[in-house]
């Protein structure tokens, strides 16, 4: 009996790599979209971020967090690691953003200077 060939489209296949990072700009043009939609409904209620202004910020954001995670990405790996890296930049400049935008109602409460300190009960 004759062993089987190996199929010639199989072994093909077996050499496919995949990376997802750079992602594509439409993928970079739905990140923007969706930071503007974050800040947007996260500061509507505080009146202090208008579209265009969030419009801005995500382009801005965007920009300099995918050029920053350029110069550091390997391209030795799929790009999950950097995808992740990527994304949570983003995060923490938009959580920065609403901070300073909403002012004090994000920090915590100060305890008034003429409130005498709690004693403990002896």
């Amino acid at each position: 009996m004759a062993e089987p060939q190996p199929d010639a489209t199989a072994s093909k296949h077996t050499h496919v790599s995949f990376s997802i990072w750079p992602p594509t700009e439409r993928t970079r043009d739905a990140v923007r979209n969706r930071i503007v939609e974050s800040l947007t409904i996260v500061l509507k209620r505080e009146g202090t971020l208008s579209r265009e202004e969030a419009f801005d910020l995500a382009k801005r954001f965007e920009e300099e967090v995918f050029e920053s995670v350029c110069e550091t990405a390997s391209t030795d790996d799929d790009g999950i690691e950097i995808l992740f890296v990527y994304y949570e930049e983003i995060s923490q400049r938009m959580l920065k953003t609403v901070k300073a935008r909403s002012g004090e109602s994000w920090a915590p409460a100060a305890k008034p200077a003429n409130e005498p300190t709690p004693k403990a009960e002896e």
